[in-house]
C-alpha cells in the first residue's frame, strides 16, 4: 500500500509518497548521500576533500558525478551556481546545520569570498581543490538525489526535498505565494530566500551567495519556480534565474525553462515559457 514517509536529511524536510520498500530505498539513499556531501560532518567525503585543498585527491565515483554536474551548472548558469562558495556561506553564518544556525548570531560577518569555480582541476576522479578554497556541493546535490530517489519508485509516487519534487505519475503542487500547477512530467525546483533566513551581527543574510560578491545575493525575487527535465537542472535554473534579479525571467526564456517568480512585494510574475506551457496544458 502507498503511504507518504516523512524524514529530515540535507538540512530539510524530504517526503516520498510510494510503497513502503520503495520509501525506505529512499531514506537508505538520502542517508548515504548526506554522509558524502555534508559540510558539518568531519568524516564525510567532502570534509575530506576540503581537508586536502592544494593537494591531488582521487574521489568516489558518487562524488566525481557531482564535481562533473556542478561544473555542468557552473558553465550554464555563467559562474552563478558555483561550487567554491563553502567560505561564503561559513562567512555569512551558514557554518553549522540549518537547525543549529543561531538566527539572531552576535558575530560579526566574515569578509566577502567570491567564487572560484574556474581554477578547479578535475579529470576523472582526480581532483585539485586550489589551496584556502572549500567546496559546497549543495547547488546540485539535493536535485540529484530527488532525481535518483524518484528513480528507485516501483511505480506511481513522488519525491519532494525542500522545494525540489519529482514524480512517477500526474501530481498537483502547491506554489509559493498561492496556487498550484498540475506536474505531468519532469520535476518542479524552487529556490528561494524566505526559509533559510538568519541575521548575523544585526545584518541579514540568507544561504543564496552570489559567487560574484562572495555575499548572500541581491534580488527583487523572494522564490523561483522552474520546471525541467531532471530535478537537478530545475533546481540550478531556479538559483541562477535568482540571482540574475530582473533579468531571470528572459535567462529561463531564453533557455526554453518555464518559470514562475514570487516577489519581495508577494506579486507574481510568469516567464513566457511558464504561460505558454500552461496554455498548452489547458
Amino acid at each position: 500500500m502507498s503511504g507518504v514517509a516523512e524524514f529530515r536529511a540535507m538540512g530539510c524536510s524530504v517526503q516520498v509518497s510510494a510503497v513502503p520498500s520503495d520509501r525506505e530505498a529512499v531514506r537508505e539513499l538520502f542517508e548515504r548521500w548526506e554522509a558524502v556531501f555534508s559540510r558539518f560532518r568531519a568524516n564525510s567525503e567532502l570534509s575530506r576533500v576540503n581537508a586536502a585543498a592544494g593537494t591531488p585527491i582521487v574521489v568516489s565515483e558518487l562524488f566525481a558525478e557531482a564535481v562533473r554536474t556542478a561544473l555542468e551548472a557552473y558553465e550554464f548558469t555563467d559562474g552563478l551556481v558555483d561550487l567554491t562558495i563553502a567560505n561564503a556561506l561559513a562567512h555569512a553564518g551558514y557554518d553549522r546545520d540549518l537547525a543549529a544556525i543561531d538566527r539572531d548570531d552576535p558575530r560579526r560577518p566574515g569578509p566577502a569570498a567570491p567564487g572560484c569555480g574556474a581554477e578547479l582541476l578535475f579529470t576523472g576522479r582526480a581532483l585539485l581543490v586550489p589551496d584556502g578554497v572549500a567546496l559546497d556541493l549543495a547547488g546540485v546535490v539535493k536535485g540529484m538525489a530527488v532525481d535518483a530517489a524518484a528513480g528507485l519508485l516501483s511505480g506511481q509516487g513522488w519525491v519532494s526535498a525542500g522545494g525540489d519534487v519529482a514524480a512517477r505519475g500526474p501530481l498537483e503542487v502547491a506554489l509559493p505565494g498561492g496556487g498550484s500547477v498540475r506536474l505531468q512530467a519532469g520535476a518542479l525546483a524552487t529556490s528561494g530566500t524566505t526559509q533559510r533566513r538568519w541575521r548575523r551581527g544585526g545584518v541579514p543574510r540568507h544561504h543564496l551567495i552570489d559567487p560574484r560578491t562572495g555575499l548572500p545575493g541581491e534580488s527583487p525575487w523572494e522564490q523561483v519556480t522552474v520546471c525541467g527535465n531532471s530535478c537537478v537542472a530545475a533546481d540550478v535554473a531556479a538559483k541562477a534565474a535568482l540571482l540574475r534579479g530582473r533579468d531571470g525571467p528572459a535567462w529561463l526564456d531564453h533557455n526554453g525553462m518555464p518559470g514562475r517568480f514570487l516577489g519581495a512585494d508577494g506579486r507574481i510574475f510568469e516567464n513566457r515559457a511558464w504561460r505558454g506551457a500552461l496554455a498548452a496544458a489547458a
